[in-house]
């Protein structure tokens, strides 16, 4: 791995602009192997210019196919592409692996949490993590208290005195690295098979641990828990936000069972030892590393499957403006991934079920939205019909089948006429919800061309619940 302390953003976006030397890029398998095991984040450079090329490509792309005769037959081709895909995923039919719980087969697992300034929802934490049905003598969790400026530290610091299974790690402010190297900084000293990391807001089931070992086998290198939001219910973005949850739930089983590729999504996402040593741990030099994670897990060779029960629970935000932060972040996180690791994609490390997987989402995810922007700007000044809404109302139409499936698979109990009928209306509020994607690419991706984010840990701000404040009110007193 490189030397994380001389990583320099400003230095390295100074660097040639890697767009124009693409093809040189392209090496041989040798060479490929030794870059990808001896320095695997080169691809980072030149971020900025990349996206800005991005960028271009799209709105040109775009504008030119309102300009040609046979843009029609195009996006003709592209659409039968997108529909045999989509198809593809809503007929999939997910396998469910069992195996055998024997305490003779059961390994250690490592749990992690860094945790910055979450003295509102740490305490609840810990007394989760203590209360899981696993061996004690044959699972650790450790707790990073990374440089918080409020009561986080003192709190794990009196509970570690009463609890001995659990380790508190603390970071000042001179660690580096943020999430991912407070994570780093944790798994060296962690002795499991098998690493789980948990957000400070997780509430997870007791049976948790049980459920996950069996899954893996095989290549089997990850495995993500079904993540829901445990405030669903207070306002239209939480309720859009657990829609959203079980979409991308069904989508990672549908994904799976197509042989593409199942992602993590940070929270409740389990990873085994040699895997992660094998791929180089969490990438420090990026802002979202589970998404990283996912794709240097693939090239390396790993699966990642889904837990879909029991789920782990998080705490949704509560506003516009902080969805708005949350998933421009998301968003250009996904976009690194596809412009750091671009070479090692379109390279044989990766099978074509996988490629085409992935084309499809970036498709889906990131062009389309982004395409719609020049798309109506030829539609108004140039009286044309629309080329990229049709694709778009296409995926709307498969998000609404994903969200009603999703949820339908989160009922362990009989469906009744009116769980049906509250589920198709909860879908029906997620696709109006989802259409913030549509704003939230396009100014992603314009701003990536002009100014990256910092790479430092920008977290979401946990408030808790009010049972949660009163407590700490009650300490504070």
């Amino acid at each position: 791995m490189p030397n994380k302390d001389s990583f320099n953003p400003e230095e390295i976006n100074n660097q040639l602009d890697p767009i124009t030397s693409l093809i040189a890029e392209l090496s041989d398998p040798v060479l490929e192997e030794e870059e990808f095991r001896n320095d695997f984040f080169q691809g980072l450079s030149g971020r900025r210019k990349k996206a800005a090329f991005a960028l271009s490509i799209i709105w040109l792309s775009t504008i030119a196919l309102h300009l040609v005769s046979w843009s029609i037959w195009f996006m003709l081709i592209l659409g039968i592409f997108v529909t045999i895909q989509a198809l593809r995923l809503m007929f999939a039919n997910p396998s469910t692996n069992t195996m055998a719980e024997t305490r003779e087969k059961l390994p250690k697992i490592s749990l992690m949490v860094s945790a910055k300034n979450e003295e509102v929802v740490i305490g609840k934490l810990v007394k989760m993590l203590l209360s899981l049905d696993y061996p004690q003598d044959l699972y650790e969790f450790w707790v990073i208290n990374d440089n918080s400026i409020d009561r986080t530290g003192i709190i794990l610091d009196e509970l570690a005195k009463k609890h001995p299974q659990l380790k508190v790690l603390h970071r000042d402010n001179t660690a580096k690295g943020g999430k991912s190297g407070a994570l780093n900084q944790a798994f060296a000293l962690t002795t499991g098979d098998i690493v789980g990391v948990f957000d400070a807001d997780a509430m997870a089931s007791p049976d948790l641990l049980r459920k996950i070992v069996p899954l893996f086998m095989d290549k089997m290198g990850a495995i993500q828990v079904r993540k829901s939001i445990s405030n669903a219910d207070e306002n239209f973005w939480t309720l859009g936000q657990s829609v959203e949850m079980a979409l991308d739930s069904y989508f990672q089983q549908q994904r799976i069972a197509c042989g593409g590729m199942g992602e993590l999504r940070g929270n409740g996402q389990f990873v085994l030892r040699q895997a992660l040593e094998s791929c180089g741990g969490w990438n420090e030099e990026t802002i979202t590393d589970d998404l990283d994670l996912t794709i240097r897990l693939h090239l390396d060779h790993w699966n990642i499957g889904i837990l879909e029960h029991p789920a782990v629970e998080e705490e949704g935000v509560k506003s516009a403006i902080a969805l708005w932060h949350q998933r421009s972040r998301w968003a250009e996180g996904g976009y690194q991934r596809y412009f750091d690791y671009w070479r090692f994609i379109l390279s044989n490390r990766l099978n074509w079920s996988k490629k085409f997987d992935l084309l499809y989402f970036f498709l889906v995810q990131y062009i389309f939205p982004t395409a719609a922007i020049p798309d109506l700007v030829m539609v108004v000044t140039r009286h044309h019909i629309p080329l990229i809404a049709p694709l778009t109302s296409l995926t709307l139409i498969l998000a609404y089948w994903g969200m009603f499936t999703g949820l339908k698979r989160t009922k362990l109990d009989n469906i009744t006429l009116t769980d049906n009928l509250k589920m198709m209306t909860k879908s029906l509020l997620g696709m109006i919800y989802m259409t913030h994607w549509f704003f939230v690419m396009p100014v992603t991706t314009a701003r990536m061309s002009i100014r990256q984010k910092q790479l430092k840990w920008v977290k979401t701000v946990h408030e808790g619940s009010p049972d949660d404040l009163e407590l700490i009110r009650l300490n504070n007193n």
